[in-house]
């Protein structure tokens, strides 16, 4: 039963509201003006915010008439009737008391277990970010060991390519040096040909000694061209270690920097000053290689160098195997010409002695052949007295008379006299004129023996001069390239 004045529950009153306070009205938050940065890999943590936002019961908009129940005379004044309208009942009163006691209590349940899970939380969080940090530091610093053992080897390889460019260049000088060397020779050989060509006569001859030149200088000319094939060689092979060197500085270089970068990155803590906010890196990807890549790279530069190094060192052995190969094959033909030229120049010797020897043997007979036409002549002309004689006493006898004219023994021994004088006379004139061809045939052989001898001594005097020519030699040092 309802009282007069008490407050009215009644269905007109509108809804009841689960709380005494109003809805706040919605205003900007700091969410609103400060966007939160969260870590890649981890979940989005949305904000707390406690929902303890109550309600005002809505009371209905009291009407001007007063309430005037089955025509009762009214108790309250008319202009209190319309506060009374407002009011709430003491159950209203007790079961807000309640529900705001309930809702503080579960409202200090969940903040006690959002505080404790929070708590839970950053401790899990922070035991992760240290982990991950930790593990970040370790993978750093095997980076930096990864990084220590490619550079090692890299500087190893370097060195030894290094060794092994300046030993080819030193190949490669004694190799121009060598073929230096084989010039003097050459020139020589050459000069030697050409003097040789101012023999005369007989003595013009293609003999061992310009055979021996001969191959000589195509000896000479054949070691410098296979030197000269070696030194280009060696040029190629320069160049393509130039291009390994400068891979591996290159490949080092990157390693110096690589590592000076990582050493930083690993030493770097959360009390570092110059550490700071960069939004969005994590998005960046710049990388060009993954580990795998990344090690080959320095390998295939490493294996690139020790082929190099392998060619070259292959290069250097057919350099020295090339050089002590010419200069075996030009000694042996220096040595074959010169012996070739005291061969000939013996047998120039012995002919031009054995020449001279000749010639004063054709002397000696020409004076004897001389003396002897002179007897001859002599010897003719004491025979044409005789001869007058016979004749006259021929003559005189025919002028004897008659029957004195008689083919008597003096007038047989007269004319047997007379043919046997004139015979002698014939034949000692015949003797003097092969004496006199004997006597012409000796000043000629006289002649082309004195010629012979002049050319002789001609060719002597050249392969002397020759000989004197090829004195000096390059040693063996000098012609394998050493200076």
């Amino acid at each position: 039963m309802e009282f007069l004045g008490t407050t009215q529950v009644a269905s007109y009153c509108g809804m009841k509201k689960s709380c005494l306070f109003p809805d706040p009205a919605p205003t900007s938050t700091t969410k609103d003006t400060y966007q939160s940065y969260y870590l890649p890999g981890y979940r989005h943590l949305s904000s707390w915010r406690p929902s303890l936002l109550h309600k005002v019961i809505s009371i209905p908009p009291s009407s001007d008439e007063p309430f005037n129940p089955a025509g009762r005379p009214p108790t309250v004044l008319p202009t209190l009737r319309s506060a009374l309208h407002s009011r709430y009942s003491t159950r209203d009163w007790h079961h807000a008391n309640m529900v705001q006691l309930k809702g503080s209590e579960a409202s200090r349940y969940w903040a006690g277990r959002l505080n404790t899970d929070s708590v839970r939380l950053m401790q899990d969080k922070d035991q992760l970010t240290y982990e991950m940090q930790e593990d970040s530091r370790r993978n750093l610093g095997e980076r930096i060991s990864n990084i220590d053992f490619w550079r090692s080897e890299l500087v190893y390889e370097l060195e030894c390519l290094l060794r092994e460019t300046q030993a080819l260049e030193t190949a490669k000088k004694r190799l121009e040096c060598a073929v230096d060397e084989m010039q003097g020779p050459l020139k020589t050989a050459l000069e030697c040909l050409y003097y040789r060509e101012k023999r005369k006569g007989i003595d013009l001859v293609h003999d061992d000694v310009e055979k021996n030149l001969i191959k000589e200088a195509d000896v000479f000319k054949d070691c410098q061209e296979i030197l000269a094939k070696l030194a280009q060689r060696i040029n190629r092979q320069l160049g393509i270690n130039r291009d390994a060197q400068h891979a591996l500085e290159q490949d080092l270089s990157d390693k110096n920097s690589a590592h000076f970068i990582d050493e930083k990155c690993f030493n770097l803590r959360n009390t570092s000053d110059s550490i700071n906010f960069y939004h969005g890196v994590e998005k960046v990807d710049g990388t060009v290689s993954v580990p795998v890549t990344w090690a080959k790279f320095s390998e295939d530069n490493i294996r690139c160098s020790q082929h190099a190094r392998a060619n070259s060192v292959k290069l250097r052995e057919d350099t020295e195997v090339g050089l002590e190969s010419t200069s075996e094959e030009m000694w042996n033909q220096f040595v074959s010409t010169n012996l070739a030229f005291n061969n000939r120049i013996a047998e120039v010797a012995d002919a031009k002695n054995k020449l001279q020897a000749q010639l004063a043997k054709v002397l000696q007979e020409i004076f004897q052949t001389e003396d002897m036409i002179m007897l001859l002549e002599r010897s003719i002309m004491a025979k044409e007295y005789p001869l007058k004689v016979a004749q006259t006493r021929l003559e005189t006898r025919t002028k004897r008379p008659n029957i004195e004219l008689c083919r008597d023994a003096p007038q047989y021994q007269l004319v047997t006299e007379v043919y046997t004088i004139d015979d002698t006379l014939q034949t000692l004139k015949k003797r003097l004129q092969e004496a006199r061809d004997t006597l012409q045939m000796l000043l000629a052989n006289k002649s082309k023996l004195e010629h012979d001898i002049s050319v002789k001594a001609n060719s002597f005097f050249i392969d002397k001069k020759c000989m004197d020519m090829r004195k000096t030699f390059p040693s063996t040092p000098r012609l394998i390239g050493y200076t």
